[in-house]
């Protein structure tokens, strides 16, 4: 991930996001939903990820910050893969029946 990210506010990073995908308006929630993990996930990163034994250093116990970190971690490359497949989309190719009736019934609302 861009370290640029923590330097941007998620206005910013939303506008980022949206001139990425040519503010299609198909991919719009993902990237709100993107711009979202990115906050929880700076946050997670503060938390402490092991709980340790007082007595027993050798056992230690994941949080449930770290469980959360890596849920939602795996959340983000998902959206960010499929941002970036859309991103990469050749206007060329032919749009693919799916992608031609979501473009449609988004334009009707």
């Amino acid at each position: 991930m861009d370290r640029t990210v923590e330097n941007c506010t998620g206005a910013n990073r939303r506008g980022e996001l949206l001139t990425a995908i040519k503010n299609d308006p198909t991919l719009t929630p993902l990237v709100d939903d993107a711009v979202y993990l990115e906050q929880q996930l700076e946050e997670l990163r503060r938390l402490p990820k092991l709980k340790v034994h007082p007595k027993d250093p050798s056992k230690q116990k994941a949080t449930p910050a770290a469980k959360l970190y890596k849920e939602m971690l795996q959340q983000y490359t998902n959206i960010i893969k499929v941002l970036t497949r859309q991103s990469d989309f050749d206007e060329t190719e032919e749009e693919s029946p799916l992608r031609k009736w979501l473009k449609a019934h988004v334009d009707s609302k």
